[in-house]
């Protein structure tokens, strides 16, 4: 009936929402950060997902199913789709041993969008190479333009590995090199990250679009108050999460292992410029790679002589983290490589300094004198020296702690999530015009 009418008296249709499929292959957006590979591209997948679904898009993840107790479709909230794909064992795969299963993922994911009407999604956006590869393929088969975001690089990792890490192999390389020319549009957290993808990858610097991160900034927010009512809830935190109430705390949150670099906190606790004892070391974060990387720093740190200042405890939930930040005096992220540093800008965005390496995306979340301190390399002793400094200043870390409140309001995902979707119009019309 309705379209037997004139086309100036039919009712106008309402626009069908932005239909959006990520893959995250790896990782679940739904796993504790911190764990196994979790970190900061979980955070990333899911708070961009939400912020796209409270602009009224529909966001569908793809990801491995890891256990067979997972159902294969979540809805974890309104507008956000998890899609559990199963693909090789659910158990027992390390990251590395990934690529042998992206054919049957891959698969996985067609058949999946194969019972939606065609022509179902807008667009593919792939997090790492390895959804990349496979979104590669998908978009080819859905006639979607390709999005993708590297969190990290292999060339740009192996030219900053910690001592003893393993590089990443050549295989991995060609992959990225793949993904990146293939892609309609390249999302870089950072002016660096987008140079890095021109000189070490060769993209074209016109499908390259830098788009920060964000922070949750109501849940990553500075205890209130006046100085007196924050050191009283400060001492209040640290009761209740069994924290010393009479020394110094640096925190370091994240995956246990040696691109992290806990080791180089470990050994600056050892250094002479304490002068009777160091500070308590809280490493809130579980093994990565290594299943013995957590006894292996608590080793470490019995050999520097400093094992009764080391507490380590499992990764806990955004909101719990929160606190933690809140609870400290400084945040440490020794990092030898960060495409952003996520841990950086929400540690700050509760008020509480960083101290942290010279690498990476480091250098644009952590205002150098403002919001924190950057430390130029990994020596032990200039760690211990840059912590002393600040421990032993409360002035120094009360200034940074404002600075750090100020900086963290540069960063929030409402705002990443509409510069995101000024690129997927981008790719759109790029893959309209090829």
């Amino acid at each position: 009936m309705r379209d037997s009418l004139p086309p100036d008296l039919r009712e106008p249709e309402e626009p069908r929402p932005l239909r959006i499929a990520m893959v995250s292959v790896h990782t679940s957006p739904l796993e504790q950060p911190g764990s196994g590979d979790a970190g900061g591209m979980n955070v990333y997948v899911l708070e961009l997902s939400r912020a796209l679904a409270r602009r009224g898009a529909q966001v569908e993840i793809y990801t491995r199913a890891t256990s067979s107790a997972q159902p294969k479709v979540a809805d974890p909230e309104p507008g956000i789709r998890v899609i559990n794909v199963a693909a090789g064992p659910f158990e027992g795969l390390d990251k590395n041993d990934l690529p042998g299963q992206l054919c049957a993922f891959a698969a996985g994911v067609l058949r999946a969008e194969a019972h939606r009407p065609q022509g179902w999604y807008d667009v593919l956006h792939t997090h790492y190479w390895l959804s990349g590869q496979v979104g590669w393929l998908a978009a080819e088969r859905w006639d979607v333009p390709l999005v993708h975001t590297m969190h990290t690089m292999a060339r740009v990792k192996n030219a900053a590995l910690a001592p003893g890490d393993t590089p990443e192999p050549q295989v991995r390389v060609i992959g990225e090199e793949q993904v990146v020319a293939e892609s309609d549009a390249l999302v870089a957290n950072t002016d660096e990250e987008a140079a890095d993808l021109v000189r070490d990858y060769h993209a074209d610097p016109e499908r390259v679009h830098v788009v920060q991160p964000g922070v949750d900034l109501e849940v990553f927010s500075p205890l209130p108050g006046s100085p007196e009512e924050v050191a009283a809830r400060r001492t209040e935190l640290r009761e209740r999460l069994g924290l010393p109430t009479d020394r110094k705390i640096v925190l370091f949150a994240g995956r246990v292992q040696l691109l992290k670099g806990p080791d180089v906190l470990v050994r600056a606790l050892g250094e002479r410029v304490w002068d009777w004892r160091p500070p308590r070391l809280v490493v809130l974060g579980g093994a990565s790679g290594r299943p013995t990387a957590v006894r292996e720093l608590e080793a470490l740190a019995y050999q520097e002589g400093v094992g009764r200042h080391l507490m380590v405890r499992p990764p806990v939930p955004q909101d719990v983290l929160a606190d933690w930040f809140r609870a400290v005096d400084l945040v440490a992220v020794p990092s030898h490589n960060e495409s952003f540093g996520l841990v950086a800008a929400e540690a700050q965005a509760t008020g509480t300094p960083v101290v942290a390496a010279a690498v990476g995306g480091l250098r644009t979340v952590v205002r150098d004198g403002v919001s924190g301190v950057l430390v130029p390399d990994h020596d032990p002793g200039r760690w211990a020296v840059a912590l002393k400094t600040l421990l032993d200043d409360d002035v120094a870390r009360e200034r940074l702690a404002a600075g750090a409140r100020a900086s963290a309001a540069r960063f929030g995902w409402d705002r990443t999530a509409e510069e995101v979707l000024d690129v997927y119009e981008r790719a759109r019309k790029r893959h309209a015009g090829r």
